[in-house]
């Protein structure tokens, strides 16, 4: 091999690797939510977003004093959710669920859903969709 050649792989090499750690970061359940913070929130479904690089829906939270929170929900990708069994249409506006997950370390009302269950009784299960958070 010429040094030419050992050079090109390595720029090549260097340029996969440098490539790699922004996928690795933007996937990082620590780096947004917090393991040692779980969550259960009620509410009816208000709107859902279903896209790259994640899904996202909205719920209404009331509260004891008859007030209201809107809550956002963090999903997989729609690539691996699909893989699981979703659809787009899981989840639709006007939906009563219970969702557990965890909760984003700004404080803000944002949480990684990791279960979905309906007023039927039917519970959609996502766990550890490979973000390092914890596993169902």
């Amino acid at each position: 091999m010429s040094i030419s050649t050992i050079r090109i792989a390595a720029v090549i090499g260097t340029i996969l690797l440098m490539a790699r750690i922004p996928a690795d970061a933007h996937h990082a359940f620590a780096a947004e939510f917090d393991s040692g913070k779980p969550v259960v929130l009620s509410g009816t479904v208000r709107n859902v977003e279903w896209l790259n690089p994640h899904a996202h829906f909205y719920i209404i939270v009331k509260d004891a004093s008859g007030g209201s929170t809107r809550w956002e929900l963090e999903l997989a990708s729609p690539n691996v959710l699909l893989r699981q069994g979703w659809t787009r249409y899981s989840l639709k506006e006007g939906d009563v669920v219970t969702v557990n997950g965890y909760l984003a370390r700004d404080g803000s009302r944002l949480a990684a859903a990791r279960m979905v269950r309906f007023t039927d009784n039917r519970t959609v299960f996502f766990g550890d969709n490979g973000d390092g958070g914890p596993p169902k």
